[in-house]
């Protein structure tokens, strides 16, 4: 018996059931064509699939996508230019749309550049820098600072936020949707990732950031300084009380002291004036006379009378 035949017909079922069916993943959704035209309705339903073995699955991706631009030179509408950094992410919503218009992802990055860029420009063109950089007119801590340093006026130069960055980006997203829809994509966010100046201005900017900068720093520092200051002087009339008032407690103590001891002395001297004078008299003489001293007195001088044994 031949088994040829039969092992041919195995392997041609073997191939047409291999080429009819298919799995869909949960992050996928699948478009049918035939020679490179959709059949029927796009698949987004997961799970094992059947086609016709000549009809070929095209496969996109369900979950979101990134979209990352190149960062772009934009004038504002005070005339400044700056550099815009941004991004988004988008999805595709309607697979067999996106097919019948695009095709695939590259061609979308092409489509989401011409849109988005072009959005975003319109924006930024559109609003003052003021309104690209901040959202609200929150007080931040350098405007207090920078009050403080003009007297409470603040600084009239910089304007107010009216639109604010985050209503511009919902502008962006807002306007830009619309154009995507018929592609069979949703935007689902944009965001402005970082805007910087450009470069013929950005050494003068920085240069007024530090000025400014160095004058907060000047001020904080002689605050400082006068702060420092006070505290001495605190420090030093502290003292000089302390000072003050320890010198006028020992001389009190010092002024009882001898109150009691001259007491002492004229209570014991008092018992004998003659023994008193005498005592004196002999602190006198050491006091006065030594070694290289030399006295010439009288014999009846009073001084001597205790040499003499003379006595009153």
């Amino acid at each position: 018996m031949k088994t040829g035949p039969y092992i041919i017909v195995l392997v041609v079922l073997f191939i047409i059931g291999y080429n009819s069916f298919y799995v869909v993943d949960e992050t996928e959704q699948v478009v049918i064509t035939q020679f490179g035209k959709p059949i029927g309705e796009s698949i987004r339903e997961p799970g094992l699939k059947f086609k016709i073995p000549y009809y070929t699955a095209t496969v996109f991706p369900k979950n979101l996508l990134e979209w990352d631009a190149d960062p772009n030179q934009i004038p504002t509408l005070d005339k400044t230019f700056i550099w815009v950094d941004s991004f988004a992410r988008w999805k595709i919503v309607d697979p067999l749309k996106f097919f019948q218009t695009l095709n695939n992802e590259n061609a979308a990055i092409a489509r989401l550049n011409d849109i988005i860029n072009s959005t975003i420009r319109n924006a930024i063109t559109s609003n003052p820098l003021l309104e690209a950089v901040r959202n609200t007119d929150r007080k931040l801590e350098m405007d207090e600072i920078d009050t403080s340093l003009t007297g409470g006026q603040g600084n009239p130069a910089i304007g107010s936020v009216k639109t604010g960055r985050e209503e511009i980006t919902k502008r962006i997203l807002n306007e830009a949707q619309p154009k995507l829809t018929e592609f069979g994509i949703e935007l689902v966010d944009v965001k402005i990732k970082r805007i910087n100046y450009e470069e013929g201005v950005q050494d003068s900017v920085f240069g007024r950031m530090i000025a400014e900068r160095k004058q907060i720093a000047e001020k904080f520092r002689s605050e400082g300084q006068g702060e420092a200051r006070k505290i001495e002087g605190d420090r030093e009339k502290e003292m000089k009380k302390i000072t003050s008032e320890a010198y006028r407690t020992s001389q009190e103590i010092k002024g009882k002291a001898d109150a009691e001891a001259t007491q002492i002395y004229a209570q014991a001297f008092g018992k004998d004036p003659e023994f008193y004078s005498f005592v004196q008299t002999l602190d006198i003489y050491k006091q006065s006379l030594d070694k290289e001293s030399s006295l010439i007195l009288s014999t009846d001088s009073e001084f001597l009378k205790y040499f003499k044994g003379y006595k009153d």
